[in-house]
Order: structure tokens, then C-alpha cells, then sequence
């Protein structure tokens, strides 16, 4: 990603409503779909500014990873310890068959081998272990917050599940979600495209407009992993390795 992405998002991670609902979400999502024991192992990959983990820490002992070196820092801080820097898709030093749960989340369209990378994590899951993944969806909406961040791609629910069974890996789960703020991003994405003002700067918006974003996104919580929603910007996954492997 480009540095001031990394830098938007030590800015407001913390305040901005994508960042603050999307951690809610998640944290429902883990509690209702993934079985993990009061003592799990969890490694966040690709963690940034460290804005997950506390929210993943609430299930057990975290570990993370992050190439960036001015995020890693900051990640770092947050955790208590030493965030990695192993990238993928070859997690170098990373450990074999210790995690109940891998959590990469808008990571994996910034790796070239996504496949490989997949294959890569499966050897780092303990027996029963999980991975929840989510990737930004619709290859139409490609903008200039693409271009900024550096992805590879957006996924569509076939490519998502495409990679995952040629990585080998069973799909437990497939959601859309920020489905409710669709419509809104995107009409902008196509207003973007065409007038030439595409936007790929994640600054905060003014607080009335943050705070009703948040509580409307916030709300997919109560049916994520229950009920089927509708297209969304995003999509969300859970994986694990089939128990014949």
C-alpha cells in the first residue's frame, strides 16, 4: 500500500465508522462460526496499524504479522509484543500447525499468489483450525482506492471460492456484508467514473455522517453467519482444511 494509506490509518482507525463497525461485525462472526478454546492461538496476517487486535485478543493469545515497518511499530505497541514480518505467501519463521485461528482480513487481494498464500496458512492451523477471511467484492467497482492500496483484485463469490478449493481448503462460510451501505458506495463508485473525481483517500467524514454510517454498517452484526444477506462491498469467509488432509 502507499505510505499514506498507512498513515490514514493510524489517523483513525480508532474513530472512522468502516474501521469501528467492521471490528463489531467480526467479533460476532468469531463468537457465532468459530468454535475456539479458552486458550486459542490467533494470528492476524497483515495487521497494519494493529487496529484488530484487541478485538481478537478478547479470544485468546494473538500474534500478528505486518510488512510495513512504520505500521509494524505502531501494531506492535498495541499488541505487547513483537509483531512479525514474514510475508506471503511463505510465512517464513511462522510456526507449523499452532493456530486455531488465522484471521486475514483485507489482505489477501494485495498478494500476486493468493493461492499459494492460502496453502501457506493452512500449515500454520493447529487440527480443527480456521480461517476467516474477507476481501472487497465486485471487480466493477475498481477505483482509484484500488490503484492507492495496491490490490490485485476484487473478488467475486466465484473467484473466492474458486481459489479456496484450488488451495485445497474447505469453505465452511460465505457472506457478503457491508451490504446495507451498497447502494451508497456503489452509486459513488459510478459517480466517480464518470465525472474523473474517483476518491482513494480513507479520511474521516464529518461526525454526524460517521456516526450514522457506523450504526447502519454496525448493524449487519445481528445477522451475519445467520442470514443470507445481499450483495455488499465486501466479502467475508471461513475456511478450514478438510479433515481427510
Amino acid at each position: 500500500m502507499e505510505r499514506i494509506v498507512y498513515d490514514r490509518m493510524a489517523e483513525v482507525d480508532q474513530l472512522h465508522w468502516w474501521y469501528r463497525a467492521r471490528r463489531e461485525i467480526l467479533s460476532d462472526l468469531i463468537s457465532r462460526r468459530v468454535s475456539l478454546p479458552a486458550d486459542a492461538r490467533i494470528l492476524e496476517i497483515g495487521c497494519g496499524t494493529g487496529h484488530n487486535l484487541a478485538m481478537l485478543g478478547a479470544f485468546g493469545r494473538v500474534d500478528a504479522i505486518e510488512v510495513d515497518a512504520a505500521a509494524r511499530d505502531i501494531a506492535s505497541a498495541r499488541l505487547g509484543h513483537a509483531v512479525m514480518d514474514s510475508p506471503l505467501p511463505g510465512l517464513a519463521g511462522v510456526a507449523d500447525r499452532a493456530y486455531d485461528l488465522i484471521a486475514i482480513l483485507d489482505v489477501l487481494e494485495h498478494v500476486e499468489e493468493d493461492r499459494a498464500a492460502l496453502v501457506s496458512m493452512a500449515g500454520k492451523l493447529k487440527p480443527g483450525g480456521r480461517i476467516l477471511i474477507t476481501v472487497p467484492a465486485h471487480p466493477w467497482m475498481w477505483s482509484a482506492h484500488d490503484v492507492v492500496n495496491h490490490h490485485k483484485r476484487r473478488y467475486t463469490r466465484r473467484t473466492l471460492r474458486k481459489v479456496v478449493s484450488e488451495a485445497g481448503l474447505k469453505l465452511e462460510m460465505l457472506t457478503w456484508f457491508n451490504s446495507l451501505l451498497f447502494p451508497l458506495a456503489a452509486a459513488a463508485r459510478v459517480a466517480g467514473r464518470i465525472t474523473g473525481k474517483e476518491d482513494g483517500d480513507d479520511k474521516l467524514p464529518p461526525k454526524p455522517v460517521n456516526t450514522l454510517f457506523e450504526a447502519i454498517f454496525s448493524l449487519e452484526r445481528y445477522a451475519i453467519g445467520r442470514l443470507p444477506l445481499p450483495p455488499g462491498v465486501s466479502l467475508a469467509a471461513i475456511v478450514s482444511v478438510p479433515s481427510a488432509s
